[in-house]
């Protein structure tokens, strides 16, 4: 029996949900100082429940603001913030909702009674944070502000990290305990990944840099490694930098390292209109798996329309009998603004 679900693939936007002017680089004017601080994204499944949510790990070098970052970003945040090194003994968690007008937009056609936003969950972890600003009133461990440098020392720490893991790992698997078929292929495509993921790290380039086909993606995806993660750069700046922020140069330092972006899906129903999390690239049929392995097991095709012209419409039969619809298959790779209704069968 052919079934369908109707969801809607956003980008939510990330810096909405901060009290303050965020891009890639947050800035705010509460802080007389340039810091900058590593998060560290991963997503997370819950057993009990079929969701997806963003966690981030705050991390670097001591006394650069991470805490501040923290309580910055979480709202009623109540990290310790204070001019010592390992003020954080334990991590501090915080869970911030990602609003998205377009959320509500989709809850009020579909007449949901409830809308569930996306949200990040932000750990301040004890221990590594890195600094780009100059204050002699603020102590830096390493006695000088280089924040290209501090960034270097966090990655190093996370490399070696992962290096001692896929060595455990790799040796684990030297012992070929697996029997049937299908879990020998997993393990080749194990530890061919591995292979090229111990090279990597040990020339100190992080996990993410080595090209992996998904096969391989899957079967190291357990193992949870931090230089697999994708990243982004924060810098806290003084309020003598809002006015002009090219001319710190550690903030140009900053800014000229890259980062990965994530995307939004919202499923639509009456009972609720939620904002799941997403990566971009996936396809029709891993997006749909990301709400249920069923849909992307049982995946037929997915009947899609722009958001403007489905809110325009009022209604996905209102866009179906407008033409507006049309129809995409497994290899169809998600686009921004995309609504689409799930065909499946399983």
């Amino acid at each position: 029996m052919a079934r369908a679900l109707l969801c809607s693939h956003l980008l939510p936007s990330i810096s909405s949900s901060l009290p303050l002017k965020s891009s890639l680089l947050l800035q705010w004017p509460s802080i007389s100082k340039t810091s900058h601080s590593l998060l560290l994204i991963s997503r997370r499944f819950s057993a009990a429940k079929i969701s997806m949510s963003l966690r981030a790990g705050i991390v670097g070098l001591p006394n650069v603001g991470k805490s501040t970052l923290f309580n910055a970003v979480v709202e009623n945040g109540k990290a310790q913030a204070a001019n010592f090194p390992f003020c954080t003994i334990e991590p501090n968690v915080g869970i911030v909702a990602v609003p998205d007008p377009r959320l509500n937009v989709l809850s009020e056609l579909s007449k949901s009674q409830r809308a569930v936003p996306a949200s990040i969950e932000f750990v301040d972890i004890a221990g590594l944070v890195v600094r780009c600003f100059e204050d002699n009133d603020i102590i830096h461990v390493n006695g000088k502000v280089d924040p290209k440098s501090d960034i270097d020392v966090i990655n190093l720490e996370l490399v070696f990290s992962d290096l001692d893991q896929v060595e455990k790992r790799m040796d684990k698997l030297k012992k070929g305990k697996a029997k049937d078929p299908q879990s020998k292929m997993k393990e080749e495509a194990e530890k061919s990944a591995l292979e090229k993921i111990q090279q990597a790290l040990m020339d100190g380039k992080p996990a993410r840099s080595v090209s992996l086909t998904d096969f391989e993606k899957d079967a190291v995806r357990h193992l949870c490694l931090l230089t697999m993660k994708p990243v982004i750069y924060v810098a806290n700046v003084a309020e003598s930098d809002l006015a002009e922020p090219g001319k710190n140069s550690h903030v140009e330092d900053v800014m000229n390292l890259a980062s990965e972006l994530q995307s939004g899906l919202i499923t639509i129903s009456a009972q609720e209109t939620k904002a799941w999390t997403i990566r971009s690239g996936m396809t029709a049929p891993q997006a749909a798996g990301v709400i249920h392995s069923d849909f992307e097991r049982g995946f037929i095709r997915a009947e899609t329309v722009a958001y403007d012209d489905f809110v325009a419409a009022g209604s996905f039969a209102a866009a179906r009998e407008k033409g507006l619809l049309r129809s995409e298959g497994k290899d169809y790779v998600v686009q921004e603004g995309d609504i689409m209704l799930f065909r499946f069968n399983v």
